[in-house]
């Protein structure tokens, strides 16, 4: 194995560790050998609008991660961004949001304060010298994913319509501060599997702003070739999220959808686990990274229902250091013109 520290930082994504304070997680994230982390704006690890407006509050996040030798190279605002597009906005969104992008719960204010909080997310990224904001969009039409009862061309041509209106003025500003919007290829965004990231990039005009995070978790168990998907989108992967998926043995009863089932519950047909333990084929996955010249982080989206957190995390970050190889020094064409 071979340090790979200068060019791929390994970090961990905080999302699931938000219950825990965040210098708690920036100590243990050190302790295991990450190089930095994936800063999700939860919990106390980043308040976006603390951060927009106060100085103070941004160098404290700063200073926390130079007391345990970290950096950050990415935030996450999933929870903000799913709010941007969704309709309906129910409970399930007042229990993800922060109050203040709650507010009264009216759907199209919280929409239009959620759109606000990215713009600030990109602000806040320029301010920690961050050039990568990742999440979701949210979509209006997830909805309508069975196609049953019959739904017209019409409203799915408008849900994409919806997204480009609402998200290209949150793109602007991030391009107007230097930052990409990597969105998470997820079931319920805008963009969940292949077609619909082509779609989804159409309905922007392939504004350069917005790309995508690699998780090849959620392509699995839809039967996405991940790999393939690095290198069809290979200039808009602008950050890669690590989390594995594990298909058990086919027994005719169990589908994609996971039958309302809990995680972990092995009726589901399909569940995430540790690092390097299930089916994706992380080593070709990170030889085409290696192929279109993918240089930036490397984030452990740490979460598996059957393993304890705090023995998981530990053994995911070496799995992910032992495939980074060093990439040889000569291509194998100049070897061979050396030997004529």
């Amino acid at each position: 194995m071979t340090d790979q520290k200068s060019t791929h930082p390994v970090t961990l994504f905080t999302g699931q560790w938000a219950d825990l304070p965040f210098e708690e997680v920036a100590r243990l994230a050190s302790g295991w050998g990450y190089d930095g982390l994936e800063i999700a704006a939860s919990g106390d690890h980043l308040d976006l609008e603390r951060a927009d407006e106060d100085d103070a509050y941004l160098q404290s996040r700063l200073d926390i991660l130079d007391r345990y030798g970290l950096k950050a190279w990415a935030i996450s605002n999933h929870l903000t961004g799913q709010a941007v597009c969704d309709d309906p906005i129910d409970f399930r969104h007042k229990a993800i949001l922060r109050p203040n992008t709650w507010g009264d719960g009216d759907g199209e204010g919280v929409r239009q304060r959620a759109a606000e909080d990215m713009k600030r997310s990109a602000r806040v990224a320029r301010k920690l010298g961050i050039d990568t904001v990742v999440g979701f969009t949210g979509s209006k039409i997830w909805p309508y994913v069975a196609m049953f009862p019959p739904v017209p061309a019409s409203v799915i041509d408008a849900g994409y319509q919806d997204f480009a209106d609402r998200w290209n003025p949150i793109l602007d500003v991030f391009d107007s501060e230097g930052v990409r919007f990597a969105h998470e290829v997820h079931p319920s965004e805008i963009a969940y599997d292949y077609w619909s990231s082509v779609r989804s990039l159409e309905a922007i005009d392939h504004r350069a702003a917005f790309g995508f995070n690699w998780d090849p978790s959620h392509m699995m168990w839809q039967n996405i070739d991940s790999v393939e998907f690095i290198w069809e989108f290979r200039d808009r992967i602008y950050h890669v999220d690590c989390k594995d998926t594990r298909l058990r043995p086919a027994t005719g009863r169990a589908g994609v959808l996971g039958s309302h089932l809990p995680w972990g519950d092995p009726r589901r047909g399909w569940d995430f686990v540790s690092t390097g333990h299930g089916d994706v084929p992380w080593e070709d996955a990170f030889r085409a990274l290696r192929s279109i010249g993918y240089s930036g982080p490397i984030s452990v989206e740490w979460e598996d229902a059957g393993m304890d957190r705090l023995h998981g995390a530990a053994e995911a970050v070496g799995f992910v250091r032992s495939l980074l190889w060093k990439q040889p020094e000569a291509s194998f064409d100049a070897a061979f013109s050396r030997q004529e």
